[in-house]
């Protein structure tokens, strides 16, 4: 949000503690928890109908991601709001006049819809969607090939996810930081997507770098998570055919 170096924000963290630290961390929380299970469970189910009612009018190879792109949007639907208090609480400029997270409630109830909660949804919603549907389109296919390098079952779960993980966080990071700057703050102008874009750009001293300041951070973290995940999700899988 605030363009901040690594060293910086590190020292930063460090002086304020760890209760600052964890400030803003019940919505990620709630988030993480649901997400897997919705995100898996809604693709798997939507996948099932797609395989009963296209009668090969699609190709069989493009059924999970167009699966996947579903899950993501109804993904994008229930867990904007999560996100959107996560990262006002998260922004260290609303410390004072929002402190906690029932004054961080209460303020966005009073907003409208789309200003309030569903602040930034089209720039979720675009991220959500393209990136599960590229997950779901390209974890099988990468699967198959890490397996044929004689990785276990487990092992090639993994990497896959890992991969297909980094793949699309390197692609969406940009809405991610987007998403971010557009939630920080309750109130204010009210700013189209297009014009938080080129303010974000301008801000960042129109340099790609400058964009992608701290995201190997994030991208590390959701390659982890995912690899992870995909390996879970494909044991379970496996264990239930």
């Amino acid at each position: 949000i605030h363009n901040t170096s690594v060293h910086h924000a590190v020292g930063q963290l460090y002086k304020e503690g760890p209760v600052k630290l964890y400030r803003g961390v019940v919505p990620p929380l709630l988030m993480r928890t649901l997400n897997g299970t919705l995100l898996f469970g809604l693709q798997d189910t939507l996948l099932r109908h797609l395989s009963l009612s296209t009668h090969n009018a699609t190709s069989a190879a493009a059924l999970p991601a167009l699966a996947g792109f579903g899950a993501g949007m109804v993904e994008a639907v229930v867990f904007t709001p999560f996100e959107r208090v996560q990262n006002v609480l998260q922004n260290g400029q609303n410390d004072r006049h929002l402190p906690s997270l029932r004054s961080v409630l209460m303020r966005l109830k009073v907003q409208r819809i789309s200003q309030g909660y569903y602040r930034a949804f089209l720039p979720i919603a675009a991220r959500n969607t393209l990136g599960s549907c590229l997950y779901f389109g390209l974890k099988g296919p990468v699967c198959v090939l890490v397996a044929g390098q004689g990785l276990s079952p487990m092992g090639s779960s993994f990497v896959s996810g890992t991969l297909t993980s980094m793949a699309i966080s390197l692609t969406l990071y940009p809405l991610s930081v987007l998403v971010a700057n557009m939630q920080a703050q309750i109130g204010g102008e009210v700013k189209g997507v297009m014009t938080c874009w080129r303010a974000l750009w301008k801000s960042r001293n129109h340099s790609v770098a400058l964009l992608y300041r701290g995201g190997t951070l994030v991208i590390l973290r959701s390659c982890i998570t995912w690899g992870i995940t995909t390996a879970i999700y494909d044991r379970q899988q496996q264990q239930s055919s």
